[in-house]
């Protein structure tokens, strides 16, 4: 068992390409991906604030440039005005303007705006309308839509009601007192939440799946295989000798990813502003954290064996293995979606993989009980054995493991 377990060290250790693929382009990827992802983010968010809006209006009300003025709204738009008597044919090429981005905002007041405001008095006179045409789809024309809506209608309304009712506190019925009661860990973890649990059933799978099909659908069809299963070798030993090779192997790849992710993360979320939050992990929490990636390394090296001594050669293997990627996916995808709703079930803890990705779900929020822990690490422990006893009863049968 010893010398067997050596034999899966040295093969990988031994090869650079395996060095590169397994410990160091991980790193790579994770700060390359999340660096450039918080990057973008930033400079979309910067380059939106920057941007001066080209606004057209039609109908102007008496003192709205006079308002743009006193609120700064000036400052932030290129406001173009336009005549009354400009053709609706001319209004309509301004909004295929708007929709393809050459303006970001047209807002037409109606005629005789500020008349029709200031004499209503009773239920059923004429309200005068304003229509903003913009884009939804462009940051550019979303941003200018809000920022107008809020310096200019928002200041236009306010004048029109004081010259209405001379003091805005008539329209005060009651005031509205907000308490925000929040869990702080959960509102800083909720991003991450979503995004890692996947990211990392996801990396951890493939990491460990061509490193298992090589080493045992590879060796059958090398011919190494049988080579040790004729030695004067218990076949016990072999099966734990490479399990627990391909385990550690397993689990420093995934460390490595998981780390790098960890690390690499708030790179992203900086980008994002307050959207992103922060995460901290207690020494308690990344020991648990650990627990969960070595029990899920257990599980996946298992089943991955397990799949792959019924196949001839490692092309075949990764065949058999395909359907289990793609549930792996999907049992990972599942907790994206379950970020911020209701608490699952506490047996949903015990599903393979979709446990262990609830189990880091609910650690980043800092919301992670010692049972739903022990159930989803049991669990894979439990199913890891299992496997393990039906390996050594497959290594055991000649007629599957010597391809005969």
């Amino acid at each position: 068992m010893k010398d067997i377990f050596k034999k899966e060290i040295f093969r990988v250790f031994s090869d650079k390409k395996m060095i590169f693929s397994l410990f160091i382009l991980p790193a790579i990827l994770m700060f390359g991906i999340y660096g450039l992802m918080g990057s973008l983010m930033n400079n979309m968010v910067a380059d939106v604030e920057e941007h001066i809006s080209t606004v057209y209006v039609q109908n102007a009300p008496e003192g709205f440039e006079d308002l743009a003025e006193v609120t700064g709204y000036a400052q932030t738009a290129n406001i173009n005005y336009l005549s009354a008597d400009t053709s609706a044919n001319k209004i309509a090429e301004y909004k295929d303007q708007v929709l393809n981005g050459g303006i970001d905002l047209l807002v037409v007041f109606d005629k005789e705006f500020m008349a029709q405001a200031q004499a209503y008095e009773n239920a059923g006179d004429p309200i005068p309308s304003v229509n903003v045409a913009y884009n939804s789809t462009l940051n550019y024309s979303s941003a200018a839509r809000s920022v107008f809506n809020g310096m200019m209608l928002g200041g236009l309304e306010n004048v029109l009601l004081q010259n209405r009712f001379g003091n805005l506190d008539l329209l005060t019925v009651f005031n509205t007192n907000e308490e925000l009661i929040v869990n702080e860990d959960k509102a800083n973890g909720e991003f991450l939440s979503m995004m890692l649990p996947y990211l990392i059933v996801m990396l951890i799978f493939a990491g460990a799946m061509g490193l298992v099909t090589d080493a045992i659908a590879g060796e059958k069809e090398r011919g190494t295989m049988a080579n040790m299963l004729l030695s004067p070798v218990k076949r016990s030993s072999i099966v734990f000798g490479k399990l627990f090779g391909l385990s550690v192997l397993s689990v420093l790849s995934s460390l490595v990813y998981a780390g790098s992710m960890i690390l690499a993360m708030p790179m992203m979320m900086d980008g994002m502003g307050e959207l992103g939050g922060s995460v901290s992990l207690s020494p308690l929490q990344i020991a648990e954290l650990l627990g969960i990636i070595v029990s899920m390394v257990l599980f996946n090296v298992s089943a991955l064996c397990l799949i792959s001594v019924f196949a001839k050669n490692a092309k075949e293997a990764n065949a058999y293995v395909m359907p289990l990627y793609m549930a792996v996916i999907i049992l990972g995808m599942l907790t994206m979606f379950n970020a911020g709703g209701a608490a699952p079930a506490t047996t949903a803890y015990a599903i393979p993989i979709y446990g262990s990705s609830l189990a880091i779900q609910a650690l980043v929020t800092n919301e992670l009980t010692l049972v739903q822990f022990g159930l989803s690490v049991g669990m894979n422990v439990v199913l890891m054995l299992v496997m393990v006893v039906a390996i050594s009863k497959i290594f055991n049968n000649e007629k599957i493991m010597l391809n005969a």
